[in-house]
């Protein structure tokens, strides 16, 4: 009785076994909880004739989507609706990230200037789009491009072939032709020229201290090898020029003011919060890092590239991402001014199914699975870039 006593005892006063007993209690609570409620739910529904699963993908979606970087009719299935509410969201998500990365560093390269103007300059623009919500934002300049600017008879012509009017932006392109893919193929093979180079000058440096200028011969190949094989190809210069018809403007490419709006308002919202993380990093590296490098005779672009920056982005890094996924997340506002993306996509689809739940189940879904995918790819390059300790 002794021995079974104190082994009882030793078990209840051993933590790791108490915390293995506590996670298992509370896994067992989570999943008696779940299946509480999903067998609740799908009861619910049975007793009220909602149909459940999703049959209903495969089914004519009958509306249409203003815009689409597919083909896509009323005819299509929801599933290709919903597929062109991905891409929606997708397309204003990555070129808004690009976007707000460029004018946030910027701006908070700006904030921290010696030139007074620039740095008061940079601290208004952060206050006042911190401070204004930003789906009051994206009002604002949907109400912009509807009452401010002009019909497309009366559209502004800044320069020729581009146009701006309450229909959107509409500019004209190059006509395809053969020598457009010899310079898309050009561009590749600069980008796989430039990642070596880099691989090499950043060898040579650390062996030498030479330091090779990797951005000029990259810019020269990135322009170069492509304006060579346009040369080659026929030099074309024929242009799918933009052109008023009627009430509308046809050929070119248009971009409408609800992309437009939601694009400026997400990146002039997310930049002024990326500015602050910019700034906040540059100040994270102390200033004797700055004395050393401009005594060994650096000039101060030098030493933002190849001192300041790479030591600030240690603490930029997880702030940013951050914001990346806030981005990201506030694209769903589209809905609020018209814009095609996920959520308004699927909004419509759940008002004609009454599939409620598998619809914000695949919202839920969508922005997961958005949100990790940035997530790990910043992560990653996160471990890259860090300090090694020798």
């Amino acid at each position: 009785m002794d021995n079974v006593s104190s082994e009882k005892t030793s078990f209840f006063r051993d933590p790791d076994k108490l915390a293995l007993f506590y996670q298992f209690v509370v896994m067992v609570g989570v999943g008696l909880l779940a299946f509480y409620l999903v067998s609740n739910t799908l009861a619910n529904l049975e007793r009220q004739s909602i149909a459940t699963g999703l049959g209903f993908i495969d089914k004519e979606a009958s509306f249409e989507i203003g815009e689409s970087l597919i083909p896509y009719s009323a005819a299509d299935s929801y599933g290709k609706a919903l597929l062109v509410g991905v891409l929606n969201t997708l397309i204003v998500s990555f070129i808004g990230i690009v976007l707000t990365v460029i004018l946030g560093t910027i701006l908070g390269v700006a904030r921290l200037s010696s030139n007074w103007l620039v740095s008061r300059l940079s601290a208004v623009y952060i206050e006042v789009f911190q401070d204004i919500p930003v789906l009051l934002q994206l009002f604002f300049w949907y109400a912009f491009f509807y009452e401010m600017l002009p019909s497309p008879r009366q559209a502004l012509n800044p320069f020729t072939g581009l146009f701006l009017c309450n229909r959107g932006m509409i500019f004209g392109v190059p006509k395809w032709h053969s020598a457009h893919g010899y310079m898309i193929v050009a561009f590749l093979v600069a980008c796989v020229i430039v990642f070596f180079l880099k691989r090499w000058a950043k060898k040579r440096q650390e062996a030498t201290g030479n330091i090779f200028p990797v951005f000029r011969v990259a810019l020269l190949l990135f322009l170069g090898l492509p304006l060579a094989a346009w040369l080659l190809g026929g030099a074309p210069t024929e242009m799918n020029a933009p052109r008023l018809s009627g009430f509308n403007f046809k050929g070119g490419v248009s971009v409408s003011p609800e992309f437009a709006a939601l694009l400026l308002g997400l990146v002039l919202y997310t930049a002024a919060f990326v500015a602050e993380v910019v700034r906040a990093g540059i100040q994270a590296v102390s200033k004797g890092q700055t004395e050393a490098a401009l005594s060994i005779g650096l000039k101060p672009g030098q030493v933002l590239n190849l001192v300041i920056l790479p030591q600030s982005l240690r603490v930029i890094i997880p702030p940013l991402t951050s914001q990346m996924l806030n981005l990201t997340k506030n694209s769903s506002l589209a809905v609020a001014i018209g814009y095609p993306d996920f959520v308004s996509v699927a909004g419509t689809t759940i008002n004609q199914t009454g599939q409620a739940i598998e619809g914000v189940a695949m919202i839920m879904i969508v922005y997961l699975f958005f949100s990790l995918s940035t997530s790990a790819f910043m992560n990653w390059y996160n471990k890259k870039i860090k300090l090694v300790e020798r």
